[in-house]
């Protein structure tokens, strides 16, 4: 047969067991389910696109990172993320939406970076934009924080922190301190404060020319802390200094208003001045979100406001606001961390094990219960009834259904619960409602279970 190909996959691609793609899919599933409970709308752009369409704004370290290649006369790139696609394909299909356009995307993105621990080079993006046409109302940049609340709830997170700032109110004080020019640059510099440490952060500033003195106002500026309220009434004493900055507490006030009237507890936002965002498209608001028992993995969930997503593809004006999960890398950390519940990703509900060699009335079986919502799978391999019970064992199948001569003649079911072991016999009809009732807690726990 010749040497054989060892079966290997790339460095930096995930590929995981079944049962861990079951949890995968559990999250991809209650993400779908929140963003569609606020209203948007599912959108699945291609992997591919034209060179020119997709990197008409990249540059640096992106435009490094991006797999490019050609097929015959065509330049062609794999996406990097999936705010590029949604520029282009409001800008093309403009006449078309009903804005504002507000859409989820969850799909596969690639950078071609050195592959790490915790970093791929395929992964997964969950995205939510909401598109105004002309203008936006900073309403939406108050729904969002309460969408990231949703969204870590109902996978069944409570232990985490929605950081928000205004780009407004950092570029406004940097103007205040004469370094308009450099505007850019600092908030690049700022906003690695995490990761760096103030002294490092000081250290850059001086590079670019800030001197001491300014360095050591914008590191005690940024350690502004309180509540929401205490860090606006401390801004509010750079009132009438600056438009910009002044324009930016307003919205922040508004944002904070906005969100606490959308139901989100106080200790699961805050206002933190140290965020900045790196991407220089953001012009307002901006979020980060945190475990707060491990902050050292950085931000889980992060976004903000934009004045004109596809400036590259139209003249419209298109504000938008929204936020990107990196899916990948969170599915990730909550595995290595072991945070992922075992609970409700079995890949069924029933397992029929005919006991019999007619097999008719077991496929009838297994019919009616597919029929009444129960995932059923059946089994039609001739093996011991060792082998049967242990396959459903083995996958986490909660209910084993047995169909032996004794059932086939009453017209009944012998259903096992394999968690408690009980048994009980009767009539498909009088068994599935108790079945389904048990199914409806099962598949309730939540797939995030921090012990």
């Amino acid at each position: 047969m010749g040497n054989k190909v060892a079966p290997r996959t790339l460095s930096g691609f995930m590929e995981l067991l079944p049962q861990d793609q079951l949890k995968f899919d559990k999250i991809v599933r209650t993400l779908q389910d929140v963003y569609a409970s606020y209203g948007f709308l599912p959108l699945d752009t291609p992997i591919l696109e034209s060179a020119q369409v997709l990197l008409a704004k990249a540059g640096g370290e992106t435009e490094k990172q991006i797999y490019r290649f050609n097929k015959g006369d065509t330049d062609l790139a794999m996406r990097f993320d999936l705010t590029v696609p949604l520029a282009k394909f409001v800008a093309k299909n403009y006449g078309n939406l009903t804005f504002p356009f507000k859409r989820y995307q969850i799909g596969k993105v690639y950078r071609g970076e050195r592959a790490q621990k915790g970093r791929f080079r395929e992964f997964y993006q969950a995205d939510i934009d909401i598109i105004g046409d002309g203008s936006l109302g900073l309403a939406n940049d108050a729904e969002v924080p309460a969408i990231i609340y949703n969204i870590f709830t109902n996978l069944g997170l409570d232990d985490f922190t929605i950081r928000i700032n205004n780009r407004k109110v950092l570029s406004g004080f940097f103007e205040i301190l004469e370094l308009s020019e450099n505007v850019t640059d600092i908030l690049r510099i700022v906003d690695k404060i995490d990761k760096i440490g103030a002294a490092a952060v000081k250290e850059e500033l001086v590079l670019l020319g800030a001197s001491e003195e300014k360095c050591d106002d914008i590191l005690a500026f940024i350690k502004i802390t309180g509540s929401c309220g205490q860090v606006i009434e401390q801004l509010r004493a750079y009132a009438g200094k600056n438009s910009k900055f002044d324009e930016g507490v307003d919205d922040l006030e508004a944002v904070v208003a906005g969100i606490a009237a959308f139901g989100v507890p106080e200790e699961n936002y805050k206002i933190d001045l140290c965020i900045a965002r790196g991407l220089d498209y953001y012009t307002g608001t901006v979020y980060e979100t945190t475990f707060n028992k491990h902050p050292e993995i950085g931000s889980i969930c992060s976004g903000g406001r934009y004045d004109n997503l596809a400036e590259f593809y139209t003249d419209k004006k298109l504000p938008g606001v929204g936020i990107s999960i990196g899916l990948t890398r969170l599915f990730y950390i909550l595995s290595t961390m072991d945070y992922l519940s075992d609970g409700a990703t079995a890949s069924a509900d029933a397992l029929v094990i005919p006991m019999t060699g007619d097999l008719s009335y077991a496929i009838g079986v297994s019919t009616t219960l597919r029929n009444a919502g129960i995932r059923t799978q059946i089994y039609l391999e001739n093996k011991k009834f060792k082998h049967k019970i242990g396959y459903a064992d083995k996958l986490g199948i909660p209910y084993a259904v047995f169909i032996g001569e004794d059932e086939i003649a009453a017209g009944q079911m012998t259903v096992k619960d394999m968690n408690t072991g009980s048994q009980s016999t009767g009539a498909p009809e009088t068994l599935i409602p108790q079945m389904k009732e048990a199914l409806e807690k099962n598949n309730s726990v939540k797939i995030i279970n921090i012990r």
